[in-house]
């Protein structure tokens, strides 16, 4: 017998349940594309190996996405990567600019998947990747691949060093999944990603009542400025109040309230899509701060 950790528990399960679970949780994953099915399948399959992630005294098993990569010296290749367990990481991947080297495909941006790597005193080097998913499809799609290097270099300037960035990484995924999805404008993908990226920021805007009095029955602007709406009885020294057409204010609710994994099940009218894009644009240029090449690029291509 074997034991399983699920949650807190401990689970004493036969090899047969093992690999009818490891089945069972690769079957969810390939379905939902979640990074929780996905973590489930990898848990699975460590049941009958050494418990927690290190396979030595400084080896280290990572679940994560890669941001971005440049080149170092000759041969190798440093890496940032926004993993589960600590957050974003700067990692040296030795030789892995050699035509033979088994890190020269893996270390991608977008690469998603798990990667073993020795814990040195300052840095982390990778000695192996295992991709589960390469959103190739992004390699087609010229407009949708600089999508997915804003998300990227979105993600890499607004997440911190070791700090728990589990939302992050699952809004990424998520979001990149979504450019896969011939159903949903890019351009609505855009505005959900940087309004939940907010949230789990803690910079939502206030979309539910009035910013200063609380109300919730009067008319209302959106002030960016304010950071949030501001009711007809609050509103003498904004100077940025927009209308928001009763749909708009709906769903930026909804996607400041909606589990990550719903958050892309929805489209709108164009007016909604340009009030979306007006708040964004002005909320982004506040709480952000930040201008992104990819994101100039993209705009040129648009």
């Amino acid at each position: 017998d074997l034991l399983f950790c699920r949650g807190n528990l401990f689970l004493k399960i036969t090899e047969e349940e093992v690999e009818q679970m490891k089945e069972e949780y690769w079957e969810l994953f390939m379905t939902s594309g979640k990074i929780d099915d996905y973590l489930n399948y990898k848990n699975s399959r460590k049941a009958d190996e050494a418990p927690a992630e290190r396979n030595g005294v400084n080896q280290i098993i990572l679940t994560g996405i890669v941001l971005s990569t440049m080149p170092v010296g000759e041969y190798d290749r440093r890496v940032v990567i926004l993993t589960k367990e600590q957050g974003k990481i700067s990692a040296f991947a030795r030789g892995a600019r050699r035509p033979n080297s088994p890190l020269v495909g893996a270390l991608n941006p977008f690469s998603f998947g798990t990667f073993t790597m020795y814990e040195g005193r300052t840095s982390y080097t990778i000695q192996s990747a295992s991709i589960s998913n390469y959103f190739a499809e992004l390699r087609g799609d010229i407009i949708g691949a600089y999508y997915g290097f804003y998300f990227l270099e979105f993600t890499d300037y607004y997440t911190k060093e070791f700090n728990d960035e589990r939302e992050m990484l699952k809004l990424l995924y998520q979001t990149l999944r979504a450019l896969t999805n011939p159903h949903i404008p890019n351009m609505l993908i855009r505005y959900i990603f940087e309004l939940k990226a907010l949230t789990i920021n803690g910079q939502a805007p206030q979309v539910f009542q009035c910013m200063t009095c609380g109300n919730k029955e009067r008319h209302a602007v959106f002030s960016a400025v304010k950071g949030g709406l501001v009711c007809s009885e609050c509103m003498k020294d904004v100077r940025d109040g927009m209308s928001l057409d009763p749909s708009t204010l709906y769903s930026m609710q909804y996607i400041e309230t909606s589990t990550i994994e719903k958050l892309y099940t929805f489209n709108v009218t164009e007016k909604v899509l340009t009030e979306l894009g007006n708040v964004m644009s002005r909320m982004t240029d506040i709480y952000v701060g930040k201008h992104f090449k990819s994101l100039e690029i993209l705009e040129t291509l648009i």
